[in-house]
């Protein structure tokens, strides 16, 4: 199993990754701390004096304003494959009293900001719901049914794949290799050197074979799909090795 495109784009648009909103027919685009609450909707926090918070202020006689939330994936390390683009759009409305602080808890549960504490004051959000989804990888613009986006879950391994990738890379190098070529029925010395992890998802690894310029993915997978990065110790011989060095707390 892989993450279908759904889950991809949820995993992109969640929060732990930078983001640019645009808005028709107005300047931009602006820079925004977002995250995405349990049903997908897209949560904006944004400084009252900024030109967005301006940006976003409705016409007479509207109450919500046509946005498009654009988030490029980051690549947790050196040659790691990325995600691609996502691109999801509503129409986003001021949220207020009870609404804005409930809204306020999902937005600290994956971004555990002070700024929050200042709601009303120095900053407002704003929320849409996706009505159109978009995913662009290797040049290629993919559709995706908001349902099928609001349906899926962001991967629980992405917050701390990039700190996964290190430590297998410099804590454990020798252990990585030699699990990774008995899964993969290889010899240790081989011409192409070493197979490396680049990416880990809820599913599996994504491992790199081969030179520079001739390099090709394959995909091991785990079991069944990650739900806590705590359990990846007992899928990954060398992570475990790793928590059984930790002391107790």
């Amino acid at each position: 199993m892989r993450p279908n495109s759904a889950e991809i784009v949820r995993t992109l648009v969640a929060g732990r990754l930078p983001g640019l909103v645009h808005l028709a027919h107005r300047p931009g685009p602006h820079h925004a701390r977002h995250v995405t609450d349990s049903d997908g909707r897209v949560l904006l926090l944004v400084p009252v004096a900024s030109h967005l918070a301006a940006a976003l202020q409705p016409a007479a006689g509207v109450s919500d304003v046509a946005v498009v939330l654009d988030v490029l994936d980051l690549p947790p390390a050196a040659g790691a494959p990325g995600l691609g683009r996502a691109w999801v759009s509503g129409w986003a409305a001021e949220l207020r009293g009870d609404e804005a602080r409930h809204a306020a808890v999902e937005f600290a549960a994956v971004e555990p900001t002070g700024d929050l504490l200042d709601l009303g004051t120095r900053f407002r959000l704003f929320r849409f719901e996706v009505v159109e989804v978009r995913w662009e990888r290797a040049g290629v613009v993919h559709r995706i049914d908001p349902v099928e986006y609001a349906e899926a879950e962001p991967d629980p391994v992405h917050p701390v794949e990039a700190r996964l990738l290190a430590d297998l890379a410099e804590c454990h190098g020798a252990q990585v290799t030699e699990y990774l070529c008995r899964q993969l029925g290889l010899t240790e010395h081989t011409p192409d050197g070493p197979p490396r992890v680049v990416r880990i998802d809820r599913y599996g690894l994504v491992v790199a074979l081969g030179q520079p310029g001739a390099r090709r993915r394959v995909r091991l997978a785990f079991p069944g799909p990650v739900t806590d990065p705590a359990d990846l110790p007992q899928l990954l011989p060398p992570l475990r090795l790793t928590a059984d060095a930790r002391p107790p707390h």
